[in-house]
């Protein structure tokens, strides 16, 4: 007898398929915000200190970026949010831009690929931002977006250059550097103090 056409179940013995496609996306958002550090190692209390000169603050800056470039991520488009909050229809693009943010950068599994290349975050994370501030200039609340532009990029100048790096683990991936269209990770470099 052919079994085509048919849905395998792939539910536990216990577990109904309904419960799967609640679970299912339950389970892809936690694993898409993997890339996102915890929240506590970054604002840990007794890894703030000021820098002992400028090329210390800009090297501890890009390894910080690096670091928790999701968290500042969330942080900005939270700022963004709040800053839209009065504006209707910007809130109503934002949202759907958010929704893209979601499926591209932060929920992905794997690696984007585009005509067969491997896209890197970073370049994602790029493209999406530019996109989220280009739409919403077109919705005429210019002066709410590059205001909480303003103040999120300085909550993030602010905590990346307070942040001690000597306490992350920097891997290769997230350490390491990575051209924008590839498919091969480079070496990583220890994190700098």
């Amino acid at each position: 007898m052919a079994s085509y056409g048919t849905i395998p179940a792939s539910a536990g013995a216990g577990e109904s398929p309904k419960l799967e496609y609640i679970s299912r996306p339950k389970e892809r958002f936690k694993s898409g915000l993997a890339n996102r550090r915890l929240w506590r190692e970054m604002f840990n209390i007794q890894s703030m200190r000021l820098p002992s000169s400028f090329s210390h603050s800009l090297s501890r800056a890009r390894t910080n970026i690096v670091y928790f470039r999701a968290n500042y991520a969330i942080i900005v488009l939270l700022v963004l949010f709040l800053g839209l909050l009065w504006h209707p229809i910007s809130l109503i693009v934002f949202i759907i831009i958010m929704a893209a943010w979601i499926f591209l950068y932060f929920l992905r599994d794997e690696p984007l690929e585009v005509f067969s290349r491997t896209v890197d975050d970073r370049l994602v994370l790029i493209v999406m931002a530019v996109l989220t501030v280009v739409f919403l200039l077109l919705t005429h609340a210019t002066i709410n977006i590059l205001v909480a532009l303003l103040i999120g990029a300085a909550v993030v100048v602010a905590h990346a250059t307070l942040r001690k790096t000597d306490d992350l683990l920097v891997d290769n991936e997230t350490g390491g550097t990575r051209g924008f269209m590839t498919g091969v990770a480079g070496s990583g470099s220890p994190p700098s103090t």
